[in-house]
């Protein structure tokens, strides 16, 4: 197996070898800028683009842990990209990452097991749906706050979570904006599980490496069988033109004007 290649923003690694070949079956990808809470930037997605990858070269490697360092999962789309472009990405370019990087997770060939903690919000809960499994510590708190925004809730999020909740479910909380906790998340299975905070990762690892110790053809098989079949009911092909609906929200001025509310809010907590 290649070794783990260096990304700026995320941190690609597997565990000791645990296969007689001598290569590792369980890679972890682990969000790193715990000093934004893991905010999701434009870097960020084009790292989990790049990551995404090499994990889907690797065929010794059977299970990916997807994980946040500090103390949140991922405080979703970083709001200083939200307000100032670099001028490196078009506006439209720009917008389109999340769909992009939230594409090439799922669809990497390896199981997917989201290992979420502290705060998991907007983007990051599309990230996490992107995931096969999804384990959440008992801290964890979800909200998608995008409508309050300003702007609708793009990266192919609204026909994952209708094929995850259904679509009352989904209408609900992508309108209200309210949070729900781990077990709430458990209730309308959104994830599998829902251990302690001390328990998590030991939780997550003992789970990663059992499905990592079944054949790699049975695994994959599984996966795009089910992949597939959610294809049928809710396709996410259609949502390419997420990214007009966010780079429209951007100009519309009550748009505009509910993101500045949103964001004013935010600084004074």
């Amino acid at each position: 197996m290649a070794s783990a290649p260096e990304f700026a923003n995320l941190i690609v690694s597997t565990t000791a070898a645990d296969d007689p070949s001598g290569d590792s079956r369980v890679a972890y990808l682990t969000l790193n800028r715990p000093e934004r809470l893991n905010a999701l930037s434009h870097a960020m997605l084009q790292d989990i683009v790049g990551a995404s990858r090499w994990l889907d070269d690797q065929p010794s490697i059977r299970v990916v842990v997807v994980r946040g360092a500090g103390r949140a999962f991922s405080a979703g789309s970083d709001l200083n990209d939200f307000q100032h472009s670099d001028g490196a990405l078009s506006p439209r370019d720009a917008a389109d990452l999340g769909r992009l990087a939230t594409e090439a997770l799922a669809n990497v060939r390896q199981l997917t097991i989201a290992s979420v903690h502290g705060h998991c919000v907007g983007g990051g809960v599309v990230l996490t749906s992107a995931c096969d499994i999804r384990i959440a510590a008992t801290d964890a708190r979800f909200v998608i706050p995008e409508v309050d925004l300003g702007i609708p809730l793009a990266w192919s999020g609204i026909p994952r979570l209708v094929r995850e909740l259904g679509p009352a479910i989904t209408k609900e909380l992508v309108l209200t904006c309210r949070p729900f906790d781990a077990h709430e998340a458990r209730t309308l299975r959104f994830v599998n599980h829902v251990v302690s905070p001390a328990d998590l990762a030991s939780e997550t690892d003992k789970l990663a490496l059992e499905l990592a110790s079944k054949t790699a053809f049975a695994l994959r098989s599984t996966k795009q069988q089910v992949n597939a079949a959610l294809d049928e009911m809710v396709s996410t092909g259609r949502n390419a033109n997420d990214a007009d609906s966010l780079v429209y929200a951007m100009t519309d001025p009550e748009s505009r004007e509910a993101s500045r509310r949103y964001l004013s809010r935010v600084r004074k907590k």
